[in-house]
């Protein structure tokens, strides 16, 4: 039915009765058209592996069926805007997780070789989750150029949401989690 309908927005669930969210965000995401929509994963399962899963995958937000329905309404206009949104209190334990397990991975370093020092300092602040705005302000630098800067990294890193982007950040090492 999304397939069909070409909605802007998909709330998924993980667990389906056919297919799961993330084997479904997957093939959704793997066709080649010129706007893919935005999914957001709406689950009672706080796993972090289906976290990780779905951003690698190309989700762009994490929500758990506990939040109260202002909070979804409000993040399905954040992602149509090109935010990346995650539940609090799944972004905490993200965080502590790549803290305690996760090192810099080789592969991604390498990766942003192919990035230059502006754009992966700009993929650094992409990593902190802030917008292309507020990147701009710290940069000194229009909200343009920042929005070209990041489309060129997810291009150069064959990325295709700024979530994966974030993740890139962190498996890499460029963003290191606060032990807070």
């Amino acid at each position: 039915m999304t397939l069909d309908s070409r909605p802007d927005v998909v709330l998924m669930d993980v667990r389906m009765p056919d297919l799961d969210g993330l084997s479904a965000t997957r093939q959704i995401l793997s066709r080649d058209e010129e706007q893919s929509p935005r999914i957001i994963i709406l689950t009672t399962f706080d796993v972090s592996e289906y976290v990780y899963t779905s951003l690698r995958e190309g989700a762009v937000g994490f929500l758990l069926k506990d939040t109260p329905a202002d909070r979804i309404v409000a993040a399905v206009h954040s992602v149509v805007a090109g935010d990346v949104l995650l539940s609090p209190r799944i972004t905490r334990r993200l965080i502590e997780n790549f803290a305690q397990h996760h090192r810099p991975s080789k592969y991604r370093r390498n990766h942003l070789s192919s990035l230059t020092s502006r754009e992966t300092e700009v993929l650094h602040f992409v990593g902190q989750g802030l917008s292309n705005n507020e990147i701009a302000e710290r940069l000194t630098l229009s909200a343009e150029t920042v929005k070209t800067h990041v489309k060129r990294i997810m291009g150069k890193l064959e990325l295709t949401s700024r979530a994966q982007a974030v993740v890139v950040a962190y498996e890499s090492g460029l963003v290191v989690p606060s032990a807070e």
